[in-house]
């Protein structure tokens, strides 16, 4: 059974020393050590083992149509051995054909098992976050800088500010009298969250209610204490994480296209076979006779050879009807999708998952950072104006941490009085944040929403009239003091040495409030507050007024600050009351530790006492503004059909008041039953539970789905949706283009043998044809720019049909013609002397009456048949030995008319593909410039084994002169028209639906 852990938050501290043998002063010894990590092992997360590199190659194998390939294959590599044998044919030529199946299926492999392997990478992230070193007490002795691998529970750490956690711990001892870690990478929490040593019940509990606890990964970013190790390695919540993660990697689950492609697999199987056996009977008299005797067959007569080749004219119609290119070029496809989304960061962990995002129906987004900046920044302040019932308040633009970024709203530093003066030295002075420069960004160190005052102040200026001068051109400061990679901030550098810091009163959780005692350049110490405005208020005895003078608070003044303090805290403000204190008694002359009242400042107890009498200065409306582009995405999901979810750790009211801002909710819209806090939506019936949550759908979500955001972004998640789309509709487009191409191979390979004509092309033109010439347009098809409206129509249902009855009667339409032209350039050759005026038998070959091509094998029983040599392109002479012969080897050129115009029609045919219904008048080819590239690629290649000797032997064909290239273009041309005139019946038909159900 697996250990259940201990439960250190829910024990006092004496318990957990206990618990693991420890004195808190003295730490374990070697000897504990040891055992513990015996027991625990060592403090790192371990790799999950993947899946092994043979399971991976075998599972690219495990896909209908390339199972169906390699039946094909091995067919093809039997007869091309029994071929090979009889004829004397070289190695090369009669292995090409199995041999660039397999190679295909290899690479497809070889791309597959690369994506799948380089998606492990992504759980490198969380090693990142781990800790490299800590100070830690065994035997007595601190040892500063102990590797963090080398830890075990029971373990005594101390943790300072900045220190990154080195495991799971139990805090022991506050060593200062408040303790923040920055813990969002776990909890999603905006802001650092406060720590206590107490324990905290009930034993089950979330992970944000463990007060007493810090977890590995994440930073102290105020105050110091003294923990134990309590989780190290995989059994911390980071190691927990990293587990999750593999078990969903692990997961089998098939996208709706896989689902698609499979069930389109075992349907072409079915349909391939019944196809091809049709084929071989119609021709069984070509290699079965019999004589009949008394109405009886006798005399049967079986030839092995012509049933072998038949039989390989079955496989070549196979070989015609599977879409060998198509498992490369989906991969192909989602490969180019997953560079474009990773363009937009979003990386996507699994190739299927790209397609997968065009059905979204729902996305469960996080608020902070994703649908805010995760910048705190100050958006408006409050001040008493020139009495205790007018207020004046300040508006401030600006959504980072840059100073230069925004100002305040007409404002001037000029006409700084007494009172914003001191509310800008409140802010500068009573602060341990900091501002930094990377070179391209501003960052923040320590408290978010302290170091939004300290750009406040920056964006306030400074009352000195010389520094004043310095930055007369400006309104904001800009000559910056960089030292390395920082930059100290002037008008907070500015402040800070004119005010020294004595002292410090930190943050507690009973008053909410933390202050300084300063030095003023008079020599005299003032207190300065900060915190929550309710709390400042019932400790302030007066108010600053702008002019700097110091009136009683009455209660109209307080009623005044509460309700501004509604009313900011409406817009999803978070608030802060800005106080200070003059009269100070025994601390008015505090300097040093040795002064006789520092034993107060000690006890924590003593701060609520020194911050009384107060004087009120103001309050600081802080937020985290949504990103600009977040408003813009929102509208894109409402038109697109897409359920957008909140889910935060923040407070409710604010979360709803940035849901309205960026318009999730409009301004007067009821929000009961529909927002909920944790408490609310567990406390709901499992019914209402279900109802609330009735609208299914596919989500996206951080690190432990197949799409990872770099930036953290809303929009990215909107605009990867809407690639998603886009990459379904071009996946769409080449499977329309593949498919519509291959049913015309398959029926030029079926009129072929149903009318007893010679075979017109041989299974390694096909071959060729497939993967070479087809390949190039369709994966340039992937490259169609997004439809107009793609944003505007709902999610497709995942079990929508790939291919609807409109689309597959346009298949076999364009099909049959494909078809009937490829083998009608066949027929022409042989039967006509000239075609819509173009000569055909210039060459000077002899033509055939259309019955005797149909029973050329029974040529050798023709009485008087002769033919005539002929000549070929490069002046090469085609001759007989056998007239017989001419329907064999004679019938070179004209197989060669048949793959040219066979090729010349899909690269047309490709162009009907850019869209499924618009014209190629609005949607014109150059709107894809990759596929005018990839057709003349295609041409280019068909061409080089017409015109290059070795490779023209190779795949059985000839040069081709200037008109019979004509005749080619205008033989192939047409497919563009037909299926334009299909589209437009196609729109016409879903014009009148639209139509009707508008009426």
């Amino acid at each position: 059974m697996e250990e259940r852990p201990f439960p250190a938050w829910s024990r006092s501290v004496e318990e957990c020393l206990k618990e693991y043998n420890v004195e808190l002063d003295y730490g374990l010894c070697s000897h504990e050590v040891a055992k513990m990590r015996e027991r625990y092992g060592w403090n790192e997360l371990v790799k999950e083992k993947g899946k092994p590199l043979w399971r991976l190659v075998l599972e690219q194998f495990d896909d209908m149509l390339v199972k169906i390939l390699l039946v094909a294959a091995f067919i093809s590599f039997i007869l091309a051995y029994m071929h090979g044998s009889d004829s004397e044919e070289s190695g090369l030529e009669a292995y090409v054909e199995p041999f660039v199946i397999v190679l295909i299926l290899v690479l497809n492999a070889i791309v597959g098992v690369w994506q799948e392997t380089n998606a492990e990478k992504a759980l490198e992230a969380l090693k990142e976050m781990q800790c490299e070193s800590g100070k830690v007490l065994r035997d007595g002795v601190l040892e500063p800088n102990l590797p963090a691998r080398e830890l075990v529970p029971g373990d005594i750490v101390e943790l300072q500010v900045g220190d990154k956690v080195p495991a799971d711990m139990r805090i022991a001892a506050l060593k200062t009298s408040t303790l923040r870690l920055e813990q969002s990478a776990l909890t999603g929490e905006a802001m650092p969250v406060l720590k206590c040593a107490s324990s905290v019940f009930p034993e089950e509990c979330e992970l944000q209610a463990k007060e007493n606890m810090v977890f590995a990964g994440t930073t102290a970013v105020n105050g110091s204490c003294v923990c134990i190790v309590v989780c190290t390695g995989m059994n911390t919540e980071i190691g927990k994480i990293q587990k999750q993660i593999h078990e969903a990697s692990l997961e089998e689950s098939d996208t709706p296209l896989k689902k698609k492609l499979d069930e389109f697999g075992s349907r072409l199987t079915t349909a391939i076979g019944l196809i091809c056996l049709i084929v071989w009977l119609i021709n069984y008299k070509n290699f079965l006779s019999w004589d009949m005797v008394d109405g009886r067959p006798a005399n049967i007569r079986f030839s092995f050879e012509k049933c072998t080749y038949y039989f390989k004219i079955a496989v070549a119609l196979a070989v015609a009807a599977i879409p060998e290119g198509l498992p490369a070029v989906i991969t192909t496809c989602l490969a180019l999708g997953t560079r474009k989304m990773a363009q937009k960061n979003a990386i996507v962990r699994k190739l299927p998952s790209v397609e997968t995002l065009g059905c979204t129906t729902v996305i469960c987004s996080d608020k902070t950072g994703t649908l805010t900046t995760n910048q705190m920044s100050v958006a408006e302040f409050f001040t008493l104006g020139g009495k205790t019932t007018t207020s004046r308040i300040f508006r401030v633009e600006g959504t980072t941490y840059d100073p230069k970024d925004g100002g305040i709203v007409d404002w001037n530093c000029y006409n700084m009085d007494p009172n914003l003066e001191v509310l800008a030295e409140i802010c500068a002075v009573c602060n341990d944040a900091g501002i930094y420069c990377d070179g391209r960004l501003f960052r923040a160190t320590g408290l978010p929403t302290e170091a939004a005052l300290k750009v406040l102040v920056e964006k306030m200026g400074v009352p000195d009239a010389k520094m004043r001068t310095k930055i007369r051109d400006t309104q904001l400061i800009a000559n910056y003091l960089v030292d390395g990679s920082t930059a100290k901030l002037g008008c907070c550098e500015w402040w800070t040495k004119r005010t020294k810091r004595v002292a410090t009163l930190e943050f507690d959780r009973v008053r909410k409030s933390m202050s300084i005692i300063a030095r003023e350049p008079t020599g005299n110490n003032r207190l300065l507050v900060k915190g929550a405005l309710e709390n400042l208020l019932e400790r302030s005895a007066r108010v600053q007024l702008a002019d700097g003078s110091l009136v009683p608070m009455d209660e109209p003044c307080k009623q005044l600050l509460l309700s501004t303090l509604s009313d900011m805290s409406s817009k999803g403000l978070r608030c802060l009351g800005l106080a200070y204190k003059d009269e100070l008694g025994e601390f008015s002359d505090y300097d040093s530790e040795s002064h006789p009242a520092h034993k107060k400042l000690l006890d924590p107890d003593c701060y609520s006492s020194i911050e009384s009498d107060l004087i009120f200065v103001g309050v600081v409306g802080i937020r985290d503004p949504p990103r600009d582009e977040v408003h813009t995405a929102i509208e894109d999901c409402k038109g697109a059909g897409i359920k957008v979810t909140v889910i935060t750790g923040d407070n409710k009211s604010t979360a709803e008041a940035i849901c309205r801002e960026i318009k999730l909710f409009s301004d007067k819209e009821d929000l009961r039953g529909k927002s909920f806090t944790g408490k609310e939506f567990m406390a709901l019936s499992p019914s209402q539970q279900i109802e609330t949550l009735s609208k299914p759908g596919g989500k996206v979500a951080k690190e432990a789905s197949d799409m990872v955001l770099a930036d953290d972004n809303f929009s990215t998640i909107v605009s990867a949706v809407a690639e998603g789309r886009s990459i379904y509709n071009n996946m769409k487009a080449f499977i329309r283009y593949m498919i519509s191409s291959n049913v015309g191979e398959v029926i030029s390979i079926f009129l072929t043998a149903a009318l007893g004509l010679p075979e017109c092309m041989i299974p390694v033109q096909l071959l060729w044809v497939n993967l070479v010439t087809d390949g190039p347009p369709a994966t340039a098809l992937g490259f169609n720019p997004p439809d107009v409206g793609i944003m505007r129509k709902p999610p497709r249902r995942s079990d929508d049909a790939l291919i609807n009855s409109w689309v597959l009667f346009r298949y076999l339409i364009i099909g049959s013609y494909v078809g009937i032209a490829t083998v009608g350039i066949f027929i022409l050759w042989y039967t006509q002397a000239s075609f819509m005026g173009i000569n055909l038998v210039s060459d000077g070959h002899t033509l055939v009456e259309l019955s005797q091509l149909r029973n050329w094998g029974e040529c050798s029983t023709w009485s008087n048949f002769s033919v005539a040599p002929y000549r070929v392109g490069g002046g090469h002479l085609i001759t007989f030995s056998d007239p017989c012969d001419y329907f064999t080897i004679g019938k070179v050129k004209a197989m060669t008319l048949s793959l040219s115009v066979l090729v010349a029609i899909e690269m047309f045919n490709s162009l009907n593909a850019l869209s499924e219904d618009s014209s190629l008048l609005t949607m014109p080819p150059w709107r894809n410039p990759w596929l005018l590239v990839a057709m003349s690629v295609s041409f280019g290649l068909h061409c080089l084994i017409l015109y290059v000797p070795f490779l023209a032997d190779m795949f059985g064909v000839v040069p081709l002169s200037l008109n019979e290239w004509v005749l080619v273009i205008l033989v192939s041309l047409p497919v563009i028209l037909i299926d334009e005139i299909l589209k437009f019946v196609g729109r016409s038909q879903r014009y009148r639906v639209k139509k009707e159900k508008t009426a």
